[in-house]
């Protein structure tokens, strides 16, 4: 199972999900009030969880991995999402987090964050105001960011855009479909083209 992120705060319903549906080889289920749901069988038991049951375990084995390293209870926490999640894929991030037992105190779009890291990493060759342009290119999404990072460590963002749709696994899939589709052109036309001998 993976990719919950894509399913997270989306209806059952929605053209992206049924998209989607085709290409995972695990089973998405309609779940109540058209919320899609995740079908899993472990231990010989079939079990169904939302998209923000799977995202809070994941950011629950965060918490349990910060607190073996720090040697302290981790109770707030500041999580990342693509620049284009909306309203509702940010709250249910934000629902992930309270049920691992976060207190979540902000939300920060990915390529900020990149962007901020950048600044801070570069703070001291950092002369005046310059503009950045970070762009996030990961499995699932692609995001930018243009931000103003001035002397000093001030981070203005000046605009975010981005695509739920458009990272690494997508290219893959558009691979998978190009080939698809020629071989099969070619077979076609072989096949065609032999007949008549």
């Amino acid at each position: 199972m993976f990719n919950a992120k894509r399913l997270i705060g989306r209806k059952f319903s929605d053209s992206k999900v049924q998209e989607d549906l085709k290409l995972w080889p695990f089973r998405v289920i309609e779940g109540p009030a058209d919320t899609p749901k995740i079908v899993v069988t472990y231990k010989g038991q079939e079990k169904k969880f939302l998209a923000e049951e799977i995202s809070s375990m994941i950011l629950g084995k965060m918490k349990e991995t910060d607190e073996a390293y720090l040697g302290q209870v981790v109770k707030d926490s500041v999580i990342t999402v693509p620049a284009y999640f909306n309203d509702s894929q940010r709250l249910a991030t934000k629902d992930a987090g309270t049920i691992a037992g976060l207190n979540v105190i902000r939300m920060i779009n990915e390529p900020t964050t990149a962007a901020i890291a950048y600044g801070l990493d570069n703070k001291s060759d950092i002369v005046g105001k310059i503009n950045v342009l970070v762009f996030d290119l990961g499995g699932g999404t692609f995001d930018v960011s243009l931000m103003t990072i001035e002397e000093g460590g001030i981070f203005e963002v000046k605009s975010v855009a981005g695509d739920t749709h458009l990272g690494g696994q997508d290219f893959d899939n558009r691979m998978v479909d190009h080939c698809v589709t020629e071989f099969k052109r070619r077979w076609n036309k072989d096949l065609t083209g032999n007949q008549g001998h």
